[in-house]
């Protein structure tokens, strides 16, 4: 096999693995369940993975390399609108090429409970929003959460419809608006009533 070729296999299969792993948890994922998912014998999957720890290895370690490309890209940023607006782009395209990924990061940071979580990853992914669930205030804590909730439903639903590339733009300003972020091309209902 070419190697372009096993990279796109290989990260295929981490990205199912990783959306049975965020829907259902590591314990009660088996390799044949993964197996199934995409398509190969259990055999052949674990010609691939060796085994379901090495396979969940794998998976983290990919969702890790994610997480830290999107706090990469939005580190330097102060907080606020631009911060804000740059992390959810980032955020967006990464959840548009791997969704499985991204159940799996964003599982944690929008249950908020520590059931089976993969904390340094959602870590990651709240600290591209200058948030710590610990000292954030509620009401910006709750807009984060729903904004990354509205990306991982409306990337999944993109995909679900093959409209990736039409829906992007949209997905990041319906998100950018949870985050209480008015858009400098947003047209209101009554501008001629509201206070600037």
């Amino acid at each position: 096999m070419t190697r372009p070729f096993r990279q796109q296999v290989d990260e295929g299969i981490l990205d199912r693995a990783a959306a049975l792993f965020a829907r259902r948890g590591f314990a009660k994922t088996s390799v044949q369940d993964v197996a199934d998912a995409v398509g190969l014998s259990k055999t052949g999957l674990l010609h691939h993975y060796p085994s379901k720890d090495a396979l969940h290895e794998a998976v983290l370690a990919q969702a890790d390399t994610l997480g830290a490309r999107v706090l990469d890209q939005v580190g330097d940023l102060p907080p606020g609108p631009a911060r804000d607006r740059r992390a959810l782009e980032v955020l967006v395209d990464v959840a548009l090429a791997h969704p499985g990924l991204v159940a799996l990061m964003l599982a944690p940071a929008t249950q908020l409970h520590a059931r089976d979580p993969e904390p340094a990853v959602a870590d990651l992914v709240l600290q591209a929003f200058g948030v710590d669930p610990e000292t954030t205030e509620p009401p910006r804590l709750v807009r984060v959460i729903g904004a990354l909730s509205a990306l991982a439903v409306l990337t999944l639903a993109a995909h679900a419809r093959d409209r990736t590339t039409a829906w992007r733009q949209h997905i990041v300003a319906t998100c950018f608006d949870a985050l209480g972020h008015r858009r400098p091309d947003a047209v209101l209902p009554h501008s001629d009533q509201v206070e600037a």
